[in-house]
C-alpha cells in the first residue's frame, strides 16, 4: 500500500509539471534553431561541456549560449531572424569562431559542419578560472561524479571517495553497497577486472580518479551482472598536447603513506600514458564478539575482546598507447600489472562457560589472515568512425590473469601461552579470463540510432585448499586430507544485444534487448560436479522528457542477473577464528532482478535538485546464513531463500548559499523486505533504512578550500539480525601555490571518533554479536604537484541568468 501511494504521488507530480510546462510556454514570433557537434581535433572524440556563445554580426552583442553534451552536441533554440557568429571555447583548447551564420524563415534549422578544437598547453600566467564544476551531472542512464571536488578523500582510496557519492553506502570496514546491495559490477575505465570489487576499490588511490559513473539501471549494451547496477571508475589521463603529468605524495598517522604519478605525452598521431601507484593503509582498532550455540539442550557461551588490525599494501603500474592510424582509425593498447597484500589480525581474550558449567575459563586467541598475489591485464582496442556522427565500429580484446595465496592461522592458547588448539587453512590457485566484444552503431535519420554488439566472456580458475590441525602430542601442525579439497571453476558466456534510441524534440527514449547463454561447471575432488547451462534475456527501456530547460523527468526499466561470486561457491571450510567457520554453496542459483526508476531533475536559480524513486524485485534471493556447526562454533554459508523487494527515494540538493559557500546534501530512504522459507521455516523480515550526507565547501581566500563532510547511516535489518547506526565527520584544508601547480592538503577523518560497526544475529540454535571500533581520528598530509598544467578546472557553463536563454544543465 505504501509503495502504491508513493508512486501515485510521484506520477501526479510528473503530470502536473508536464501540464504546467505546456501552459506557461510563451507564444512568440518566428525563431530558429542552430545545432552542431564539437570534437577534439586529434582524437576525433566529442568534447563535453564546451561553451557555445552566440553573437550578432551587427554589433557583436551576446544573444544566448549553451554547453555541449556527452556526444559533443549542442542546440541553440529560439534564435530570432538575423546574422550571427558563434564562439566555441573550452579550457585546454584554442578558442575558435564560426562566422556568417544566417537564420531566416525558409531554413528554420541551421546545421553547422563538424567543429574541431585543437588542444593547447597553457604555461605560465594563464587565465585564472575561479568557477567550480558541478560536482554531479546526469545523463540518460547514469550519474557522473567529479572526484576532484572531494578534498576530504584526497589521501585515501576509491572506497573513501564512494563515501560521498549518491546511491552508495560504505560501512566502517570498507564494505561498499549500492542502493542497499553489495552486489554490483565494478568497471575500471569501462573494463572489468578479475579481482573482487572490495579488493580493487581498496587499491585505487583517490588522487588518480577523474570521475565515477553510477549506473543503477544500465542499458542493454552493458553486462547485466549485479543486483544494483554498475560503478565505473574513470582514471585520469592526459588531455593536452606535449609532455605533462602530476605527482601525489601522502603520509599520515597509524603508519599510512603512499603516492602515485602520471606521465603523459600527446601529439597528432600518438598518445602515451604511464602511471604508478603505491598505498599502505593501516586500520588498528578494537574487536568484541559475544556468541552462544545450543546443541542437545546444552548452551555453550563465549566472549572475546581485544586488539584488531587491518593492513593493505597494494601497488600497480599501468600504461597505454593510442595511435591515430588516419582515415578515422584509432588503435590503442593498454595494460596494468600489480601486486596486492591484505592482512587481518586479532589478539583476543576469550571467556568460555556453559549452562552445565557456569564457571568461566580464560584463554587467548591469536588469529591472522593474509591474502596476497600478483595480477595483470592487457587490452587491445580498435575504433573506426565514419564521417556521419554516431556511425562507428568498436572492437576490444581483454586478457586478465591473477594469482592468489591465502592463509589463515587460528590459535587458542592457555594463559601460560601453551596452545590448546590450532588450525591453519591455506588456499592457492590462479584465475584467468578472456573477453572479446565488438559493437556497431548506425545513425538512422537525424536523431535516431541503432546499436548492436556481440561479446564472449570466458573464465577459468582453480583452488587448492589445505587444512592443518595442531597436534599437542607432536607439537606441530598435521595435514588433514579429509578437510582439504580441490575445485575447478569454468564459465563461458555468449552475449548478443541491440538497442534503438531516438529523440522527438524534448522527448528522448531508448529500448534494448540482450540475450546471454551461460555455461558454468564446478568440479570438486571426488569427480563431483555442479552444472549450469541456460539462456537468459534482459530487456531495458529508458525515457527522458525535458519539460523546460529547468526541469527534466526520466524513467527506466531493466532486468538484471547476479551470478554468485567465486568464493560463495567454494564447497570447503575456511576458519575465521576458533569459533567461526565459513563454507560456500556450489548449488546456488543466480539472482534475477527487475528494476524500475523514476527520476526528477530541477534547476531553481543556483539550486540543482534531484529526486529519484526506485523499486527493485529480486528473485532467488541469496542471503548469508548462520547456524550451529560444532560445540560453540558457528557456520557461515549462503542460500537461496526467496524473494526480496526494495522501494526507496533518493534526494540530492546542490547550491551556492554564497559565492564562498557550497552545500551538497544527499539523503536516501528505502524499505527492504525479504519473503521466503529456509529449512521449512518462515524466513521473512523487513526494515526501513535511511542515510544522509552533508558536504560543505568554503572558499574563504584565494586558492584556498575548506571542506567539512558529515555522514549518517541508520540501523538496518539483515537476514538474521540487525546492524546498528554509525556517524562520522571529516575535515580538510587545501591551499594552492604557484598558479595552482602545487597543492597542500591536510585531512582529518572521523574527528569525533564516532565510527563503529555493531552487528547482531540470532537463530533457533545460536546467537552472535560483534562490535568493531577503529582507532581514529586519521590524519593525512597530501602534496600534489602538476607540471605543464596537466589538469585545470573547467569553466563554469554559460550563465543562464545573464542571457535569459535555455541551458542544458543535465
Amino acid at each position: 500500500m505504501n509503495r502504491r501511494l508513493l508512486f501515485t504521488l510521484i506520477f501526479i507530480l510528473t503530470v502536473h509539471q508536464l501540464i504546467f510546462a505546456q501552459l506557461r510556454r510563451p507564444r512568440s514570433n518566428f525563431s530558429g534553431t542552430i545545432v552542431g557537434y564539437v570534437y577534439d581535433e586529434v582524437s576525433k572524440q566529442p568534447i563535453e561541456y564546451a561553451n557555445i556563445i552566440l553573437y550578432t554580426m551587427r554589433d557583436s552583442s551576446r544573444i544566448t549560449g549553451t554547453i555541449t553534451d556527452k556526444n559533443g552536441f549542442f542546440r541553440l533554440q529560439n534564435v530570432p531572424v538575423g546574422r550571427y557568429f558563434i564562439e566555441v571555447d573550452f579550457i585546454g583548447y584554442a578558442k575558435i569562431q564560426i562566422p556568417h551564420i544566417r537564420v531566416f524563415p525558409r531554413h528554420p534549422e541551421v546545421k553547422l559542419k563538424e567543429i574541431f578544437l585543437s588542444p593547447v598547453a597553457i604555461i605560465g600566467e594563464g587565465v585564472e578560472v575561479e568557477g567550480e564544476r558541478v560536482p554531479i551531472t546526469y545523463q540518460l542512464d547514469k550519474k557522473v561524479i567529479n572526484v576532484s571536488k572531494q578534498t576530504t578523500t584526497l589521501s585515501g582510496t576509491a572506497v573513501d571517495v564512494l563515501e560521498n557519492v549518491p546511491s552508495i553506502n560504505v560501512d566502517i570496514e570498507g564494505n561498499v553497497s549500492l542502493r542497499g546491495s553489495g552486489s554490483f559490477t565494478l568497471l575500471i575505465d569501462g573494463r572489468p577486472t578479475l579481482l573482487e570489487p572490495e579488493e580493487i576499490l581498496q587499491q585505487i588511490p583517490a588522487s588518480s580518479i577523474e570521475t565515477i559513473e553510477i549506473i543503477t539501471n544500465p542499458s542493454a549494451k552493458y553486462d547485466p551482472d549485479g543486483v544494483s547496477g554498475i560503478i565505473n571508475i574513470i582514471l585520469k589521463k592526459n588531455k593536452l598536447r606535449g609532455f605533462s603529468g602530476f605527482l601525489y605524495l601522502n603520509m599520515g598517522n597509524n603508519d599510512r603513506y603512499g603516492g602515485n604519478f602520471l606521465l603523459s605525452y600527446r601529439n597528432k598521431k600518438i598518445i602515451l600514458n604511464l602511471a604508478m601507484d603505491y598505498n599502505q593503509r593501516h586500520f588498528p582498532g578494537n574487536n568484541r564478539i559475544d556468541q552462544y550455540t545450543v546443541q542437545d539442550s546444552l548452551t555453550l557461551y563465549s566472549q572475546s575482546e581485544g586488539d584488531a588490525s587491518r593492513l593493505m599494501k597494494p601497488y600497480g603500474l599501468r600504461g597505454s598507447v593510442e595511435i591515430n592510424l588516419g582515415y578515422r582509425n584509432i588503435l590503442s593498447l593498454g595494460g596494468r600489472l600489480g601486486s596486492r597484500s591484505m592482512e587481518r589480525g586479532y589478539l583476543l581474550t576469550y571467556r568460555q562457560w556453559s549452562s552445565a558449567q557456569p564457571e568461566k575459563t580464560l584463554s587467548y586467541s591469536d588469529d591472522n589472515w593474509k591474502r596476497s598475489g600478483d595480477y595483470y591485464s592487457l587490452n587491445l582496442n580498435y575504433q573506426h568512425t565514419w564521417r556521419r556522427k554516431g556511425h562507428q565500429l568498436l572492437a576490444q580484446l581483454i586478457y586478465s590473469r591473477r594469482t592468489g595465496d591465502e592463509k589463515s592461522t587460528n590459535e587458542l592458547r592457555k594463559p601460560d601461552k601453551e596452545i590448546l588448539e590450532g588450525k591453519i587453512s591455506t588456499e592457492e590457485g590462479p584465475a584467468s579470463g578472456w573477453r572479446f566484444k565488438t559493437e556497431y552503431s548506425q545513425p538512422l535519420g537525424q536523431n535516431s540510432r541503432l546499436e548492436a554488439g556481440y561479446q564472449n566472456r570466458w573464465r577459468n580458475s582453480t583452488d587448492n585448499k589445505k587444512v592443518f590441525d595442531y597436534d599437542p602430542l607432536q607439537n606441530r601442525y598435521l595435514y588433514q586430507p579429509l578437510f582439504s579439497n580441490f575445485s575447478r571453476y569454468q564459465r563461458n558466456i555468449h552475449s548478443l544485444y541491440f538497442q534503438f534510441s531516438s529523440q522527438l524534440v524534448r522527448l528522448e527514449y531508448q529500448f534494448g534487448l540482450r540475450g546471454e547463454y551461460t555455461y558454468r561447471k564446478i568440479r570438486v575432488r571426488g569427480n563431483k560436479s555442479f552444472l549450469l547451462d541456460r539462456m537468459d534475456y534482459f530487456p531495458t527501456a529508458h525515457i527522458s522528457y525535458r519539460a523546460l530547460a529547468h526541469y527534466q523527468v526520466m524513467g527506466s526499466y531493466t532486468r538484471r542477473i547476479n551470478r554468485p561470486r567465486g568464493w560463495w561457491l567454494e564447497p570447503f571450510l575456511t576458519w575465521g577464528d576458533a569459533y567461526n567457520v565459513y563454507r560456500g554453496n556450489p548449488a546456488l542459483h543466480p539472482e534475477y532482478v527487475d528494476s524500475y526508476e523514476l527520476n526528477h531533475r530541477f534547476l531553481i536559480n543556483k539550486n540543482v535538485i534531484s529526486l529519484e524513486a526506485f523499486y527493485r524485485i529480486t528473485n532467488n534471493k541469496v542471503e548469508r546464513i548462520r547456524s550451529a556447526y560444532l560445540n560453540n562454533v558457528i557456520l557461515h554459508t549462503y542460500e537461496n531463500v526467496g524473494k526480496a523487494r526494495a522501494t526507496g527515494l533518493e534526494f540530492l540538493w546542490n547550491t551556492d548559499l554564497f559565492n564562498w559557500w557550497n552545500i551538497n546534501y544527499m539523503g536516501s530512504l528505502y524499505r527492504y523486505r525479504v519473503t521466503g522459507f529456509l529449512n521449512r521455516q518462515d524466513f521473512s523480515h523487513q526494515s526501513n533504512n535511511w542515510s544522509a550526507r552533508l558536504n560543505n565547501t568554503f572558499r574563504m581566500f584565494r586558492n584556498n578550500r575548506i571542506q567539512i563532510n558529515l555522514r549518517y547511516q541508520s540501523p538496518t535489518v539483515t537476514s538474521q539480525g540487525r546492524s546498528e547506526a554509525f556517524f562520522s565527520t571529516d575535515l580538510a584544508f587545501q591551499q594552492q601555490f604557484f598558479n595552482k601547480q602545487l597543492s597542500l592538503t591536510l585531512q582529518i577523518r572521523d574527528i569525533f571518533q564516532t565510527m563503529r560497526h555493531e552487528y547482531e544475529s540470532r537463530g533457533t540454535d545460536f546467537y552472535y554479536y560483534r562490535r568493531f571500533e577503529i582507532d581514529s581520528p586519521f590524519l593525512s598530509f597530501n602534496i600534489r604537484w602538476i607540471f605543464n598544467n596537466y589538469k585545470l578546472e573547467q569553466k563554469r557553463p554559460f550563465d543562464m541568468e545573464e542571457n535569459g536563454g535555455e541551458e542544458d544543465i543535465f
